[in-house]
């Protein structure tokens, strides 16, 4: 996908406004809107390229309907009032259109992560960050947040979930080697292990609360007293 889209942080506004220099802020606001409605963004003659935008905009933002079932190409296509047929002459499958979604959620999360890794010093604050960053995402991306935790891929080709499986062992990985650091220098024994150890939690916390976000019809926020749990479980 040649453009990274993503959608509207009014579609689920977090439950407090970041600092101007929170990287989740500064990369997402400089993205184009995914979550607005479809209507709002089509034109009688799309540009080249811009038809593809406004497919993958429209299924996400249908995707963020909460207690939406599966969307079909059918319902895709009523949606954005052209044929089936016009759908697959930009996405040869259903399958990828949903990998034109994760893509852009691995490009913009590790994006993010990249720069918590730049900015942050002390390998606690990063993971704290990079945690928050994540979560900040699902929330204010609820459509994408279905996509993550692999209720919109449930009945859709396996490799969707293989490949969302794999982000998620990215960001394992990346806590992994913060946690592996600050066990080091707190002189721990054995730091790889402790740090395996921690980095599985925390990514299995993350998980978690993105699957409430998104099985509560979008209600319980992701973020909620995130700070404190943090704290509790990364000292």
């Amino acid at each position: 996908m040649t453009t990274s889209p993503t959608e509207s942080s009014a579609a689920a506004a977090p439950a407090a406004a970041a600092p101007a220099d929170d990287p989740a802020v500064v990369s997402v606001g400089e993205l184009a809107d995914l979550a607005a409605p479809a209507a709002a963004a089509l034109r009688k003659r799309p540009k080249p390229g811009e038809r593809r935008v406004q497919i993958l905009q429209t299924l996400a933002s249908m995707l963020q309907q909460p207690g939406a079932e599966r969307v079909t190409t059918a319902a895709l296509a009523a949606r954005l009032e052209v044929s089936e047929a016009a759908l697959y002459r930009h996405f040869a499958s259903k399958a990828q259109m949903f990998e034109g979604l994760i893509e852009f959620i691995e490009q913009s999360v590790f994006t993010l992560v990249n720069q918590v890794l730049e900015r942050e010093v002390g390998a606690n604050a990063q993971v704290h960050k990079m945690l928050t960053v994540l979560l900040q995402f699902g929330e204010k991306n609820p459509g994408m947040t279905r996509v993550m935790v692999g209720d919109a891929l449930v009945f859709e080709n396996e490799r969707l979930l293989v490949r969302m499986n794999h982000f998620f062992d990215r960001i394992e990985s990346q806590l992994r080697q913060g946690l592996r650091a600050a066990a080091e220098a707190s002189g721990s024994a054995s730091p790889t292990a402790d740090a395996n150890a921690q980095a599985s939690v925390l990514t299995a916390f993350a998980v978690g609360r993105l699957q409430r976000f998104a099985r509560s019809g979008f209600k319980r926020s992701p973020t909620e007293h995130l700070d404190l749990a943090l704290r509790l479980l990364v000292p």
